[in-house]
């Protein structure tokens, strides 16, 4: 059984998350994968980690095999290890990203939320992604109980220990389900055009540089 504490847990979700969403950026300095962990979207809880909290996570997460440092001549950058440690597809890798990241949610929200990271055909190929998971001799994910008016059962990972499986967070409604998966389609794309929005910065040189290129484009 793992026993990751939440700071590893998100470090090691970040590194998942950017190494298929920003690849051009991967693997992350120690600044950019703080930035990460601190995002104040697609992140649950919000966190305010420190460089030093991160930095510690990382030497505990390299020492269990979770995490590879790579030094070149211009700075140390990070990678996760988890196709090797846990022997994960890009399918899974996607899946446990998503619940280390933001903690335990539905096939619906996983595979809405997927979407930049691996696309599911449907609700049922995650339900079948999750199962062999959970499945495994030490398994990595586990079905939480169903709260009474939910329309589905929560996933959560176990890379943090034993959970609680009927202590999900509640659910909204039968009543307030249609809106449910619309919402969750639309933090998918608010967080997608975030990426975008901050890969375009990086390039121009920041957002200073975003608002002379619009500004210069409206004079012209």
């Amino acid at each position: 059984m793992l026993n990751l504490n939440p700071v590893e847990v998100r470090v090691l979700g970040s590194l998942s998350e950017k190494e298929i969403t920003t690849p051009e950026y991967y693997p992350l300095s120690l600044n950019a994968l703080v930035n990460a962990c601190n995002q104040k979207s697609s992140r649950d809880p919000v966190m305010e980690l420190t460089e030093a909290d991160v930095r510690t996570a990382l030497f505990e997460l390299e020492g269990m095999g979770f995490v590879r440092v790579l030094n070149d001549s211009r700075a140390t950058k990070f990678e996760h290890l988890l196709y090797s440690k846990l022997e994960l597809r890009r399918p899974e890798i996607a899946l446990v990203g998503l619940l280390l990241l933001r903690g335990p949610q539905t096939p619906a929200e996983l595979r809405t939320r997927a979407e930049r990271m691996y696309s599911f055909d449907d609700n049922t190929a995650v339900v079948d992604a999750l199962t062999r998971l959970a499945s495994r001799e030490t398994p990595l994910v586990a079905q939480m109980n169903r709260q009474p008016g939910s329309r589905e059962a929560r996933w959560t990972h176990l890379l943090g220990g034993e959970v609680e499986l009927g202590a999900a967070t509640p659910v909204a409604s039968v009543a307030a389900a249609p809106d449910h998966d619309r919402v969750a389609a639309l933090e998918a794309l608010v967080h997608a055009l975030t990426d975008r929005i901050a890969a375009l910065e990086a390039v121009l040189g920041g957002k200073d540089s975003i608002a002379e290129v619009a500004s210069e484009s409206s004079e012209s």
